[in-house]
């Protein structure tokens, strides 16, 4: 079974832009982390401070790890302050489909 996530960030206003770019900046340092299967990064037409986030992992213990490692935690810490909130995230029991 795999480990899924899907959330979404709503950037300060006007930073939308900003926190987009910084996660497709971690979306990018993944794909050297064979334990990441799918990490998508979206924007909501309708809003431009939304981001939405989609995961795949092989585990959760495996997606926990990738949260130690330096260049992920200088990340967040970048992104942090462009955050003003997180919501509609739930955690997934991936069981398969195109991509996996």
């Amino acid at each position: 079974m795999y480990y899924g996530i899907h959330g979404k960030f709503t950037a300060t206003p006007n930073n939308g832009p900003a926190l987009l770019g910084i996660l497709l900046e971690a979306a990018e340092g993944l794909r050297q982390n064979p334990d990441c299967l799918i990490y998508l990064v979206s924007v909501q037409p309708d809003d431009p401070d939304a981001v939405w986030v989609s995961e795949v992992w092989v585990s959760q213990a495996a997606h926990q790890a990738s949260l130690d490692d330096q260049a992920t935690r200088e990340l967040i810490a970048q992104a942090r302050p462009l955050i003003a909130g997180i919501s509609e995230r739930v955690e997934l029991h991936t069981k398969g489909g195109k991509g996996l």
